[in-house]
């Protein structure tokens, strides 16, 4: 991700952020969103056609977990204060490469049942105008528009939506009921478990962390990996015939592997089909069984699933007491591209 990642003290914040402290006051205009590649839900607005509303500009990104966390909070804001006075705009800003193409983003925009406007920041131009470097990210605006508060990361619902209020009642604004919406979300954008020790981990060469197959991840070549027969938290390997490039790992021939030993309630995987667009069938164990259970919304009871799109695949969901666990998913078919792990 070239220049995205932020440091602070020894640790890159990239997608997986839980939260950073909250800002508040006058932090200047807020800028146009110059330089979308499109628009979804709405014909392209601006600053100045916005100007008597109070707008939530969030930044996201479809395949990142904290981000489809916050979507239930800004539909359900959306859709609460729409006659008040508020607009929602979801900016999407890629993470990954896939997440550049209009198409993928659009059917994304539709499967999640985004209703509000989307302008697709597929060059990182507006992310770029408004400094941002988070996802999430959320920018508060008042009628005047100017920033008012951000707040980055997931949580502090209840104070974003109070943010909303007090921006919605300036100038006159009336008639909101004051009580702050309640979300009983289900599947990925479910609220993550109190129980996390396993952080996001990307499986290509550039920001590849822990992992621990016997052979060292070749640079953009073919290679055949062993599994690890006993890792340790956190540490992940692949098994099959592999070739890594920056930002994911493509499987050569069928059969292949992954194994990650995880400690958490939630593992997802985002991945991608071969390129010649056939979907990859895969099988999940979890502690060298079928899942049961405790599958994720995109495997089944048995561990069997599919991979049809470049997306997040939410694969296990731990109904139980958590502890160290030993995630594999086989691919039974060539060509699927991993990108990443991310937990909850």
């Amino acid at each position: 991700m070239k220049g995205l990642a932020v440091w602070i003290g020894a640790a890159v914040l990239l997608c997986g952020i839980v939260a950073v402290p909250s800002g508040a006051g006058d932090e200047g205009p807020m800028p146009d969103f110059n330089g979308a590649a499109g628009w979804l839900n709405s014909t392209p607005l601006s600053s100045q056609s916005l100007r008597g509303k109070v707008v939530l500009v969030n930044f996201w990104t479809y395949s990142c977990i904290n981000s489809l966390r916050e979507l239930p909070y800004m539909k359900a804001w959306a859709e609460k204060y729409k006659d008040t006075g508020l607009v929602v705009i979801g900016v999407h800003t890629p993470e990954f490469g896939f997440e550049k193409d209009a198409a993928n983003v659009k059917q994304a925009v539709s499967d999640l049942k985004v209703a509000y406007p989307v302008p697709i920041d597929s060059k990182h131009s507006i992310w770029s105008a408004f400094r941002n470097e988070y996802w999430p990210a959320d920018y508060f605006i008042d009628r005047k528009g100017r920033i008012r508060y951000h707040h980055f990361g997931e949580g502090e619902y209840e104070k974003s939506e109070r943010v909303i209020q007090e921006l919605l009642s300036e100038d006159g604004g009336a008639g909101m009921n004051g009580s702050p919406v309640r979300i009983s979300a289900t599947g990925a954008e479910a609220p993550p478990s109190n129980d996390v020790r396993s952080p996001e981990t990307y499986v290509g060469y550039a920001r590849a962390e822990n992992f621990a197959s016997p052979e060292r991840m070749a640079r953009g070549s073919r290679r055949t990996y062993n599994p690890p027969t006993n890792p340790a938290l956190n540490q992940w390997g692949l098994g099959g015939s592999w070739n890594a490039s920056a930002e994911s790992g493509t499987l050569e021939s069928a059969r292949g592997k992954i194994v990650f030993r995880f400690h958490s309630r939630d593992l997802h995987m985002v991945l991608g089909p071969a390129k010649n667009g056939s979907p990859v069938h895969f099988k999940v164990k979890l502690n060298g069984a079928a899942p049961g259970d405790n599958h994720g919304s995109d495997s089944g009871a048995d561990g069997v699933g599919e991979i049809r799109q470049p997306r997040m695949y939410q694969l296990i969901r731990q109904k139980g007491s958590i502890s160290d666990s030993t995630f594999e998913i086989e691919f039974l078919d060539p060509g699927v591209e991993a990108f990443s792990f991310t937990f909850g």
